[in-house]
């Protein structure tokens, strides 16, 4: 493909109220819309969402909000600058040349020559997106499925007909809150651990909070997982210093009789290089820690058995990368959302789709949290490309997934005009 053309807006969405994890908490989400041109005039869109936080807290705090979020949309700005009058094989090739470049130009506008690679790979996702599109429309190419690397489609040969939401659960959740998810039927939750203050302070507050949570969690029974109980996914975002303080939170659970409802912890220590996870009680799964693919073989050594797959954090192109590498090591691959709009929740269901089922599951899980953050998720549904698709709002706890889903792989080759529309 060669690009002749690049544009680009910036779209904010307000939270219904702050997003906390990581010991801190952000109110909006940057989607920034990305078109470029090819050489025949064939034009594609991209969407991608920022995440300064979850990417590199150190940014984060050194910066007001807003701040943070015009860094990470530079580098995008800067790849779209590269990009032009340039050809590319393909878009995991687009993706592979431009991030050294790119991921150099954050250090130096950040002033952090330890910038995490994260940072840099999230502000591509609109770029890498809008790639695949155009890569698609060069070669007739209609569904996912067809878009996935010949190499590649034996790992993602699944078709599942549910799919486990896995709303976030977040420090600032209400009991009535929670109540009304598992009334909804939401069966696995994803709970934010890591709160604010000290290691100790951080672990006291956590093991309160799962306390709470399983007293209204314990009340209700499901069909989704094969134990009947609600389930519980801990995110520690990397809080946790040390191996010795998540053991004691674990002890809690198992003293408090809701170990067994734990059916992974993610990313949960501050130095994942140095401490591993054998012999603890836990699926343990790498997310941030993961920026490039080596890292999937390096985590799977220290006793992670899964990973976290996120196409609209890291890319589509290194998505199908980190995959196989999980296969490879005998990892369990999985996919998590960063707050998406619609939108970019299907380019996460499209691989979510095609994984096998999750252990102690019955069939595919998605983290995907849009209705718990957006105050106007109505309105967003109702802007998605397709009108009224089935498969955008989950039942009991599941999106259903059927044979009109796959023949449009969820919308993501439809326009998202309510973003592109702000393309002058």
């Amino acid at each position: 493909m060669h690009i002749v053309d690049t544009a680009l807006e910036i779209q904010r969405e307000p939270f219904a109220q702050p997003f906390g994890f990581k010991g801190s908490s952000f109110h909006e989400k940057w989607n920034l819309i990305v078109r470029l041109t090819d050489s025949d005039g064939r034009e594609a869109f991209g969407v991608g969402g920022l995440a300064v936080l979850w990417s590199d807290p150190d940014i984060f705090a050194g910066h007001t909000e807003v701040g943070g979020n015009l860094l990470q949309a530079a580098i995008l700005e800067h790849a779209l600058q590269l990009v032009k009058e340039r050809s590319f094989a393909d878009p995991r090739k687009m993706f592979s040349e431009l991030l050294p470049e790119v991921h150099e130009y954050g250090q130096s506008i950040t002033g952090s020559k330890d910038l995490n690679l994260t940072f840099s790979m999230i502000a591509l996702v609109a770029l890498d997106n809008a790639a695949w599109v155009l890569h698609a429309r060069q070669r007739g190419i209609t569904t996912f499925d067809d878009l996935i690397p010949p190499h590649l489609q034996h790992y993602l040969n699944r078709r599942q007909a549910t799919i486990a939401t896995v709303p976030a659960v977040g420090y600032n959740m209400t009991g009535a809150q929670l109540t009304e998810l598992l009334e909804r039927g939401a069966f696995l939750l994803k709970i934010k651990i890591g709160q604010p203050g000290s290691e100790e302070d951080m672990l006291q507050a956590d093991m309160k909070r799962l306390s709470e949570i399983h007293a209204l969690a314990e009340r209700h029974e499901t069909e989704g997982t094969e134990s009947g109980h609600v389930a519980y996914y801990l995110d520690a975002n990397g809080r946790y210093k040390y191996r010795e303080t998540m053991a004691r939170l674990l002890e809690h659970a198992e003293r408090n009789d809701m170990l067994s409802n734990i059916v992974l912890v993610e990313e949960p220590f501050q130095e994942p290089d140095v401490v591993a996870v054998h012999g603890l009680p836990a699926l343990f799964a790498a997310d941030e820690s993961l920026q490039t693919v080596e890292d999937v073989s390096v985590r799977a050594a220290q006793g992670y058995g899964a990973v976290t797959i996120k196409p609209a954090g890291k890319t589509l192109s290194m998505s199908f990368d980190m995959i196989e590498a999980a296969l490879r090591a005998n990892a369990i691959p999985f996919v998590a959302d960063n707050a998406c709009v619609p939108v970019l929740v299907e380019w996460n269901k499209n691989v979510a789709a095609r994984l096998p089922d999750f252990p102690g599951i019955r069939g595919g899980i998605l983290e995907s949290n849009g209705p718990e953050n957006y105050g106007a998720w109505q309105r967003l549904l109702s802007e998605f490309p397709i009108l009224d698709a089935p498969w955008l709002s989950p039942r009991d706890g599941r999106y259903v997934l059927g044979d009109e889903y796959y023949r449009e792989s969820g919308g993501i080759f439809r326009e998202p005009t309510s973003y592109t529309r702000l393309i002058r």
